[in-house]
């Protein structure tokens, strides 16, 4: 058995996009090229506004906060929900609190065929 860190203190901030109390560690990256990775935001924290370069699952882990795609409206999400936008579709993510989602990156994700809609 090997032991690995995922926690803030091994992560990369995350400055981009006007991005602010955000940092991700990344946990694996497949050889069919799906990246999964820990997004920590910190309290009044953002992950700014950008395109998805390919399909992204946000599934929140602790805390809450909001998410939005290409509209202005903030959708209140929390732990044990999850966000799904296609490659190309803006979205943001933030927090007032804080909140922990692994992020899952790749093409031709698929999250209906598992999980149910809110």
């Amino acid at each position: 058995m090997k032991l690995f860190r995922f926690d803030q203190q091994v992560g990369r901030r995350v400055d981009r996009f006007d991005s602010v109390e955000a940092t991700i560690s990344r946990i694996v990256r497949t050889p069919e090229s799906v990246h999964i990775g820990c997004m920590h935001i910190g309290a009044e924290g953002v992950v700014g506004y950008h395109p998805a370069v390919v399909d992204q699952l946000f599934v929140v882990v602790s805390g809450e906060g909001w998410v939005r795609g290409e509209g202005d409206e903030k959708v209140p999400i929390a732990a044990g929900q999850a966000a799904f936008w296609i490659a190309g579709e803006g979205h943001e993510s933030g927090t007032k609190t804080g909140m922990v989602a692994l992020v899952i990156e790749g093409e031709g994700l698929d999250p209906e065929r598992f999980m149910p809609l809110l």
